[in-house]
C-alpha cells in the first residue's frame, strides 16, 4: 500500500463517517416533520446510496494507483470506467429503493442530499 492509497483511505473513513451522521440526522428529521418510521428509512436509505458510492470511489482508486506504477493508461481508464459505474450504481439502487421497496421518493433524496452536504464537509473540514 503507498502513500496515495493510505491518504485515501483515511480521508474516505473521513468522509464516511461525515456521511453516516448527515444521514442519520436527515432520518431523525424525517422521522419528526412527517411522523413516520418508513419516511425515516426512506431518508437513512438514500444517505447509504452515498456510502456505496464513496466505497466504490475509494476501492477505484486504490486499483488505478497500484497500476499507475506499471501501466498510465490503464489506469486512467480504471478511473473513467469507475465514474460509469457510480453512475449506474447510485441510478440503480434509487429504483431500486422506489420500485422494488417503495421507498418515500422525496425522504430518499433528501437523505442522499444530505449524505451529499456531509461528504463535502468531511473533505473540506481538517
Amino acid at each position: 500500500m503507498n502513500i496515495v492509497t493510505r491518504q485515501v483511505d483515511a480521508l474516505a473513513n473521513r468522509v464516511m463517517v461525515f456521511q453516516l451522521a448527515a444521514a442519520t440526522l436527515a432520518a431523525v428529521a424525517e422521522f419528526l416533520l412527517d411522523q413516520g418510521g418508513w419516511s425515516a428509512l426512506s431518508a437513512f436509505c438514500g444517505g447509504l446510496i452515498s456510502l456505496v458510492v464513496v466505497l466504490l470511489l475509494r476501492r477505484g482508486v486504490r486499483r488505478a494507483s497500484d497500476l499507475a506504477l506499471v501501466d498510465q493508461k490503464r489506469s486512467m481508464m480504471i478511473l473513467y470506467f469507475g465514474a460509469v459505474q457510480r453512475f449506474l450504481v447510485v441510478v440503480a439502487l434509487f429504483a431500486l429503493g422506489f420500485g422494488v421497496l417503495g421507498f418515500v421518493p422525496t425522504a430518499m433524496f433528501a437523505g442522499f442530499v444530505a449524505a451529499q452536504v456531509g461528504n463535502f464537509f468531511g473533505v473540506r473540514l481538517r
